[in-house]
């Protein structure tokens, strides 16, 4: 066979291969969406779920682009626009905060104020770990009140790009009015793509000691064990934040969230947001919606990446 005959035939067995390939990856993820379809079909609840490989493919989305009541999820972005502020040079991580007695928020969660009753001078790194990895109240809306407001907050990230997202409250205020907090909101696209946006550090949004700081913070997240990570494989790491409104007299919760980056055996990683609202379901159920599209999510990695 002549070269000018054999090359046609090369393309054509090379362009059939990409090309089963391509129905291949679109099988598998058709079959991961009607997995996640089939975990909330029964649920009493809403459910919106973004899923993004690393290299920033959508690919999943249920309800991506509704807006979902962020609860403590949002002290994660608080986190990224102080440490851009501290990039700056207008704050410090080792800079000392004063936090009195009224300032602890007696009712709300917060472990600083557990440890220390009568209130304590911490650096700006102590509370920072406190908020997002504790999920820690008043260590929240001392940080706030550092950047002068959860309006400040949003305009950060408006400012760099990102237009579902909405911080109007505090954490006192949030907690203490059920109605307010859907003024807290974001989208799970919008959430991933915070996380997939400041995890690649594109546009260096942060120093690499801030990018570093955070990240690692993330990982060390306590809250939320049986969400993300609750039945990924002994040992992944998840660098996640997670959000709870707690449930009403109606018997609805407003939100129970988790988000974040999971890594793979083989070093790669993906980014998950998963969302659930206006639940009558109870909290282990809500939890357990989280855990089961985290692990279709994983399931569809590990097989596609190995």
């Amino acid at each position: 066979m002549t070269k000018s005959l054999l090359l046609p035939i090369i393309l054509i067995i090379c362009g059939t291969s990409q090309l089963s390939a391509q129905q291949a990856s679109a099988q598998m993820i058709d079959s991961l969406r009607q997995k996640i379809q089939h975990i909330i079909a029964a649920k009493k609840a809403t459910v919106g779920v973004a899923i993004m490989d690393g290299n920033g493919k959508d690919t999943v989305s249920l309800n991506g682009e509704r807006h979902f009541p962020m609860q403590s999820v949002f002290k994660f972005h608080i986190a990224l626009a102080l440490l851009s502020q501290i990039d700056k040079g207008k704050f410090s991580l080792e800079q000392k905060i004063v936090l009195k007695g009224k300032d602890l928020l007696p009712g709300l969660h917060s472990p600083i104020r557990e440890k220390y009753p009568q209130g304590a001078e911490l650096a700006v790194a102590e509370i920072i770990e406190y908020t997002v990895s504790q999920s820690d109240n008043a260590g929240c809306d001392a940080l706030l009140r550092l950047l002068g407001g959860p309006q400040n907050v949003e305009n950060y990230f408006v400012n760099n790009g990102f237009k579902d997202i909405s911080v109007k409250i505090n954490e006192e205020v949030m907690q203490n009015n059920w109605d307010l907090q859907f003024q807290n909101w974001t989208t799970p696209k919008e959430a991933n793509k915070v996380l997939s946006s400041f995890y690649e550090n594109r546009n260096n949004a942060l120093s690499a000691k801030s990018h570093n700081f955070i990240w690692n913070v993330m990982k060390q997240t306590a809250t939320g064990k049986d969400r993300i990570k609750g039945q990924l494989p002994s040992g992944t790491v998840v660098a996640h934040k997670t959000g709870w409104s707690g449930t009403n007299k109606q018997g609805i919760t407003a939100a129970v969230n988790d988000i974040g980056v999971v890594f793979l055996p083989n070093g790669q990683h993906f980014f998950i947001s998963v969302f659930v609202t206006d639940s009558k379901e109870n909290f282990e159920t809500n939890e357990k919606i989280i855990a089961d599209v985290a692990k279709a999510a994983w399931d569809y990695f590990v097989s596609r990446k190995n």
